[in-house]
């Protein structure tokens, strides 16, 4: 079928519908629900059989729904209405939720119902939830309203009992009381905001939008005090506990840019008084109930480095440490390294943030690419163990690389791999020339760079990027990976594998060493760096400062008619 997505941003979710309609063999554009001469627009060049809508935050136009099948997605069970489902589910202490596909209609979220599915609320926070369990009903759901509009037998049943729809989650209501909230209620208020809106609050004199929130086990203090600081983290005192606070957004004045969030310590920059860092090895980290970004596990012949950084985003100082930790790992007896493994992001690459808030942006993304490089360049010429990429969510760019760089990559069904760079206006680096290539063929590898379109984790099965695919729930996918991992260890073949990892590592490098492709990939990410009229900049601060699109991007195409896509050319920054 003809399918369109209509969508206020081409978000996972939207790019996890796109991939799996596509790979399903579907025609299917995209458009930015920028206005509703855009949606109008759109529909009359794709001449769509049918519209879904992975995340809209506006109505449908009227004549757009009474004239085709619109299909909305929305992330609440039946009969919930409104436009903060999830931050009322996590707020209210749900253990259940779910997600309803309803046919657009004169009222939001009171449409006839075409398919709906459950999901789990594990204490997480709401974008972890929503990249995860979220979207797997959320896809679950949208295949099954897709076949049975395909069919066309199926009649959707109409929602009894609707009732009206709950209100904003406002600010107000997220407020945390430090005299007097406890540590689960401050983390309920911390997990329900999370990556957006954040929690506003007062600290140190200004207004912040606190981001994200983990339970500290040890640290304890007036309420409301800052204890300590950890890996650019700020831990600050509850009634009864405290809590780890990653990453800070400062409050907009008025007349001034959008500010962005930035990991704690950077943000409060000389604003933060003398506290003790309290680092936490990664090892020691697996065994606390306290926050770590980087943690390692071993279990017989199988080690496990697994690290989470807030959307995904390393930078230079998270570069150096989880390398650090990695050539630790290494020193350790095993026989299997697993680096992942977490239920979230695996990786996005440099950390586009922390380059925009930096005094010298170019030096600092060079900075960052040469510290990733450094990282990838450990595992590619690790030839003493097997070491397994786990891809439990989403990887993008030179993330993605980093995984690719591994003896395999196993990746959760849910996940999203974006291996292409042009969007944001850069070449690429991180080894890219050699892993893409490697695994899946120079014609395809150029492909996956010119269309830049996000790939299931199947159809990147196929392509060869990835080894294997675990169909699993998002808090299984560690266990199962370290069970595999560990027959993978038991194995007869394991040692012979090995043993060929250098003489193979030796025979690349006599036809074009690691080197060579380092110099020649950094020579033009170089140039683009310190090039102040180059598009990376201002892509760069479009993207963090979330400036609004003003056009649907060209690269994710309109079929025509018959099913081909009409793509961009691959010039930087379509």
């Amino acid at each position: 079928m003809r399918i369109l997505l209509v969508a206020s941003a081409f978000n996972s979710l939207t790019q996890r519908v796109h991939a799996e309609l596509r790979d399903r063999g579907h025609a299917v554009a995209v458009e930015l629900a920028l206005s509703d001469g855009h949606v109008r627009s759109a529909v009359r060049r794709f001449e769509p059989e049918l519209i879904v809508a992975p995340m809209l935050r506006t109505a449908v136009p009227r004549d757009i729904w009474s004239a085709h099948t619109c299909l909305i997605v929305h992330p609440g069970p039946v009969g919930d209405r409104g436009p903060s489902s999830l931050d009322w589910a996590i707020h209210e202490g749900a253990t259940r939720w779910g997600v309803t596909v309803l046919q657009a209609d004169e009222e939001m979220d009171a449409g006839d119902v075409w398919a709906s599915a459950g999901l789990p609320v594990p204490r997480t926070g709401k974008s972890d939830l929503y990249r995860n369990e979220v979207s797997d009903a959320a896809l679950a759901a949208v295949l099954l309203a897709v076949d049975r509009f395909a069919s066309g037998t199926y009649t959707p049943r109409r929602q009894l009992g609707t009732g009206a729809a709950r209100p904003y989650f406002r600010q107000e209501l997220r407020r945390i009381d430090w005299r007097s909230d406890p540590t689960e209620t401050v983390l309920r208020k911390l997990r329900a905001a999370d990556s957006n809106p954040g929690v506003l609050d007062e600290l140190l004199g200004g207004e912040w939008f606190l981001h994200g929130g983990h339970p500290e086990d040890r640290l304890r203090g007036r309420p409301g005090e800052l204890l300590a600081t950890r890996a650019g983290a700020v831990c600050r005192a509850t009634t009864d506990g405290a809590v780890w606070i990653p990453e800070l957004r400062r409050r907009r004045r008025p007349g001034e840019p959008a500010p962005f969030r930035l990991p704690a310590v950077v943000a409060l920059g000389d604003r933060l008084p003398p506290l003790p860092e309290d680092p936490v090895p990664p090892a020691e980290a697996a065994r606390r109930g306290t926050w770590a970004d980087i943690r390692y596990e071993e279990t017989g012949a199988v080690g496990q480095l697994s690290f989470s950084f807030p959307g995904g985003a390393m930078s230079t100082t998270q570069c150096g440490r989880l390398l650090e930790a990695y050539r630790a790992a290494c020193s350790r007896p095993t026989t299997v390294l697993v680096l992942g493994g977490g239920r979230d992001f695996f990786s996005n690459g440099i950390h586009l943030n922390v380059i925009e808030a930096a005094a010298d942006p170019a030096e600092e993304s060079w900075a960052n690419i040469n510290a990733m490089n450094d990282l990838v360049e450990a595992v590619l010429t690790t030839t003493d163990r097997l070491v397994v990429a786990a891809v439990g969510g989403n990887a993008a760019a030179g993330g993605a690389m980093l995984a690719l760089a591994a003896d395999e990559v196993w990746c959760r069904a849910g996940s999203v791999l974006n291996p292409h760079y042009r969007l944001m206006g850069l070449s690429g680096s991180e080894y890219w020339t050699r892993t893409l290539p490697r695994r899946a063929g120079p014609e395809t590898a150029e492909r996956l760079l010119r269309e830049a379109l996000p790939l299931g984790a199947e159809a990147a099965e196929r392509l060869g990027l990835v080894d294997r695919t675990i169909a699993c729930a998002p808090q299984d996918f560690r266990d199962e990976v370290a069970r595999l991992a560990a027959h993978m260890a038991s194995s007869a073949a394991v040692q012979a594998r090995i043993a060929r990892k250098k003489p193979s590592l030796e025979r690349e490098e006599a036809v074009r060493p690691l080197a060579a492709h380092r110099r020649e990939e950094l020579a033009a990410m170089r140039s683009i760096f310190f090039d102040p009229e180059a598009p990376y900049h201002s892509l760069r601060r479009a993207f963090v400062r979330k400036d609004p699109p003003v056009r649907t991007p060209p690269h994710l195409g309109i079929p025509v008619r018959g099913g081909r896509t009409v793509l961009p050319p691959a010039g930087i920054g379509a």
